[in-house]
């Protein structure tokens, strides 16, 4: 059983930069793909985007391109969610999520149901 637990998060100011952790136990971490999702208050969840197992390959929404970061360190069973220049519409619950099924090392998967464990979240919230 793979556990997931978010770190990071806090309030912040717009314009700052925030690095989120994620802390993985259970299973064989360099063997999963990692993605970040994040939820705001009334909206449905949303994909901030994902790395391969081996870290060389990252994809990103398109709200976030540019100013969000996805690394991991598979030493440490650890992905990271690095936020530049936050608005006060990045203000959300950020989760990180292990698929093990439907990623590939080329395209990792997008969708929330195509990942099978979560972390309980991470609050983020932005003041302008």
């Amino acid at each position: 059983q793979v556990q997931l637990v978010e770190s990071g998060g806090g309030l912040v100011q717009a314009g700052d930069s925030l690095k989120l952790s994620c802390a993985a136990s259970g299973g064989t971490f360099s063997s999963y793909a990692m993605g970040w999702f994040r939820q705001a208050p009334g909206k449905g969840r949303e994909f901030v985007g994902a790395i391969n197992w081996t870290g060389d390959r990252t994809y990103y929404g398109d709200s976030v391109k540019a100013r969000f970061t996805i690394s991991r360190d598979n030493a440490k069973n650890t992905v990271y969610l690095q936020i530049n220049n936050l608005k006060p519409e990045d203000a959300a619950v950020y989760y990180c999520a292990a698929d093990l099924i439907y990623s590939t090392a080329q395209a990792m998967a997008t969708m929330a149901e195509h990942y099978q464990y979560w972390g309980q979240g991470t609050q983020v919230t932005v003041s302008s």
